[in-house]
């Protein structure tokens, strides 16, 4: 019996050296290549679950375009959006649901691309204190002079941004009118819960605008090193339905929906050097001044948002 049970330890022993060796020494998929089998596929159905990853993993991505800003990552630029052409053709008969998880699946932002964009990189969190800035008035109270209604940005948006995105075929659509947004000198685009990082050429120049502005009144006014921080841009409806489940002042219609809309945070802003410190007040401030002139020269609409303590605004 001593002897079975040395051996049987021996056994067990070597059994668990095997299974050790072989998860170090398999070969491990890329980065790449795990983003191209990753498909959020958690409502598709399973009697078209595997059909549809399938056409998904076998799409072509079509030659990309560069971005804005953006040469980088100019080779995958959009890509994923390119690869929607070639499924939804193929998916014109996918439920709704199947087609949301797909369409957010190609639309999601790779993280691979974020970990290795260098605007990624900033301080936890503000300085403490900060020295205080010379800011212009604008009117009168924020709140009160930004204050353009809800039916003006969504008209405007309705009129020059993309159809509301349901199905594949209005993502490949809208995609070729759309530009991918990523962390760069003007602004920093927060990790997004609810929203794609997708905006229209117009409304993506404008934030980069609005942030090379708030970034040179900065400088002018004594420095400090600061970004303004983007935490909502394109929402689908399926996006929204997620968010009114924990926002029960999300409305079904939105001027997200259409490409043309993005929310600035006023609460916090990306700091990345405390050589000269700045407070979140004046800050707030300051970008509401670079907003107003924006908007009094004709180029957005303005509305700011009290509860989600943001400049919510949409391009003309």
């Amino acid at each position: 019996m001593d002897y079975l049970k040395k051996y049987l330890l021996i056994f067990m022993a070597l059994l668990v050296l095997a299974v050790v060796a072989v998860a170090v020494l398999a070969p491990r998929k890329t980065d790449a290549e795990l983003q191209d089998l990753y498909v959020d596929a958690s409502s598709i159905t399973s009697s078209r679950a595997s059909d549809l990853l399938d056409q998904l993993k076998e799409a072509e991505p079509s030659t990309p375009r560069p971005m804005a800003d953006d040469s980088e990552f100019a080779d995958e630029a959009d890509s994923d959006i390119d690869a929607a052409a070639h499924a939804a053709d193929s998916l014109d008969g996918a439920s709704p649901s199947e087609a949301g998880a797909a369409l957010q699946a190609i639309l999601d932002p790779s993280d691979t691309i974020r970990a290795r964009n260098q605007f990624e990189s900033h301080l936890d969190d503000m300085p403490p204190g900060g020295i205080r800035l010379k800011v212009n008035s604008v009117g009168g109270a924020l709140g009160r002079v930004l204050n353009d209604s809800n039916y003006l940005h969504i008209a405007t948006a309705e009129k020059i941004g993309i159809k509301p995105v349901n199905s594949l075929r209005d993502a490949w659509e809208g995609g070729r009118k759309l530009e991918r947004l990523r962390s760069c000198e003007n602004y920093y685009l927060d990790h997004l819960t609810h929203s794609l990082p997708y905006l229209t050429p117009r409304a993506h120049k404008l934030i980069n605008d609005i942030g090379r502005s708030f970034r040179d009144s900065l400088r002018a006014r004594g420095g400090g090193d600061y970004r303004i921080k983007i935490t909502s841009v394109l929402r689908t409806p399926r996006l929204i339905r997620r968010l009114r489940r924990r926002n029960g002042n999300a409305v079904d219609t939105s001027a997200h929906l259409f490409g043309t809309t993005f929310d600035i945070s006023y609460a916090k802003f990306i700091c990345d050097s405390t050589r000269v410190p700045r407070t979140q007040e004046d800050l707030k401030n300051l970008l509401g001044e670079v907003v107003a002139d924006f908007r009094a020269r004709g180029r957005c609409y303005v509305k700011f948002e009290r509860k989600q303590a943001c400049f919510h605004i949409t391009a003309r």
